[in-house]
């Protein structure tokens, strides 16, 4: 019943929503001499910000017409590549003749859609062929589609990179770190000749014993079934994946604004105040951000509860215990990230992530042991959290060069960077991975100084990675 009840309550607000709406079109009108009172301006606030926090927002476009390449403007084309019942492969095409890296960049499938990573897209666009897997909400699946669990997730991984080539070069963004790596170690221990040439793990759950955080430390507490009783909820009739069982994305939105639910009211009383005072700037900046923020999609009960079980509870990857059930010959296979050989590895976090803390990303290197260490690098940045990884001002100036500077190092045939562009966002080298500095031992040996440091001084609570405020939430 809890779908059912959450549409009745949008159903019911939709009057009163109306409602707010013509208000504030009508108080806002050029032509009304009351919408230059101060009265009509904290009336038009107030029904927009009403109008705004009872919508349901939609898939986002990704809106990303052009890039800039050497001071020029390219156009940039959305395509298709590869449509499966969960998930589109999609190619942003530049209409250029340069030859740079391809990169897939694989999307987290844990509420938002896809777009979350529009900023990500737009700063590799200019020195990257870009690929993106576009996940489709399970709610819009019709149930003859078939199920979609995680050893489904891991199907999809290794065709896609089957399906651009071994010189691919493959980025995960949280989530998708375990699974990507899986499929890799799959790849790796079939001697695939379609091994991507690099993969980049940002911010995700590896071995989440290494550090905790709210995340995994509820998925931890409780049992799966706790999970499964009161998480999950059968899609409605009046939906394409009707009787569909999920995790709606409603339910998944409302526990991440819990973990910052301060920061959030406040931004929203900023954003009251800046509509009052006539800040547009600010107001669209708010905007545009709380658009991307609150557009939810469902995930289907099997691949929530098999992620919570394999990563968060039985740490089935770090333990060597984890298994990948072929989803077209139902045959069980050792899932070994030590077979990899062939793939370089970069794993980022963040100083303030508190998702997939400190050590659980890097902990991926301890598994990859056979790797050889030139092929073994690690960046961790300073004041940023989850959001700011692949977001946001640190994310173009610090991150993305030394990602860029990652993979052209194991892409030796692409084309040079113009010296135009390394003007405007210099080439950085990631650090060489070291077991001594970045290794598991070492990151406790890191939270357990920071630890110490917080019961001297009160650490600052001002987040400072992104251009603005409603950024800093995520950062």
């Amino acid at each position: 019943m809890l779908y059912q009840l959450h549409d009745l309550q949008y159903a019911l607000l939709a009057p009163a929503r109306l409602g707010a709406e013509i208000l504030q079109k009508s108080l806002q009108n050029p032509f009304n001499p009351l919408t230059y009172t101060p009265p009509a301006r904290t009336l038009a606030a107030g029904a927009e910000l009403f109008e705004r926090v009872t919508r349901r927002f939609g898939k986002p476009e990704f809106g990303i017409p052009h890039t800039t390449i050497d001071n020029k403007k390219i156009d940039v084309q959305e395509e298709i590549v590869a449509e499966k019942p969960f998930c589109n492969l999609l190619h942003f095409k530049r209409k250029t003749k340069r030859k740079d890296p391809r990169v897939l960049i694989v999307a987290p499938m844990s509420g938002h859609y896809a777009t979350l990573l529009r900023g990500t897209v737009k700063a590799l666009l200019p020195h990257h062929d870009v690929f993106i897997t576009d996940w489709i909400d399970a709610r819009q699946v019709p149930l003859k589609d078939g199920r979609f669990n995680l050893d489904d997730y891991i199907l999809y991984v290794r065709e896609f990179l089957s399906l651009l080539g071994p010189d691919t070069h493959v980025i995960a963004v949280c989530q998708p770190a375990v699974p990507v790596l899986a499929a890799i170690s799959l790849m790796a221990s079939d001697n695939d000749p379609n091994q991507p040439s690099s993969m980049i793990l940002m911010g995700g759950p590896i071995d989440t014993r290494v550090s905790k955080t709210e995340v995994t430390q509820l998925a931890e507490d409780r049992p799966l079934s706790w999970f499964e009783n009161s998480v999950i909820s059968t899609v409605p009739f009046y939906y394409p994946g009707a009787h569909r069982q999920v995790y709606p994305g409603f339910v998944q939105l409302s526990g991440f604004m819990s973990m910052n639910l301060d920061k959030h009211i406040d931004s929203h009383l900023n954003f009251f105040k800046h509509l009052v005072q006539g800040d547009g700037s600010s107001a669209e900046s708010h905007k545009r951000f709380y658009d991307e923020y609150l557009s939810v999609m469902d995930l289907t009960k099997e691949f929530y509860l098999q992620t919570v079980d394999i990563v968060f509870q039985k740490h089935a990857l770090p333990r060597g215990q984890m298994k990948w059930k072929d989803p077209l010959t139902e045959k069980l296979h050792p899932v070994r990230p030590q077979d990899i050989k062939r793939t370089a590895l970069l794993t980022i976090e963040g100083e303030r992530d508190d998702i997939s803390a400190r050590g659980q990303t890097t902990a991926a290197h301890e598994l990859c042991h056979n790797l050889a260490q030139s092929k073994q690098y690690n960046h961790f940045q300073l004041e940023v959290g989850h959001y700011g990884i692949f977001n946001g001002r640190r994310w173009r100036n610090e991150i993305m060069p030394r990602v860029r500077h990652f993979i052209r190092e194991f892409d030796k045939g692409a084309d040079p960077i113009p010296e135009k562009d390394l003007e405007k966002i210099p080439d950085k080298p990631p650090t060489r991975y070291d077991r001594d500095k970045h290794g598991i031992a070492a990151v406790r040996r890191w939270l357990k100084a920071q630890e110490k440091a917080k019961g001297i001084k009160k650490e600052p609570e001002s987040v400072t990675d992104s251009e603005n405020e409603e950024q800093n939430i995520l950062a």
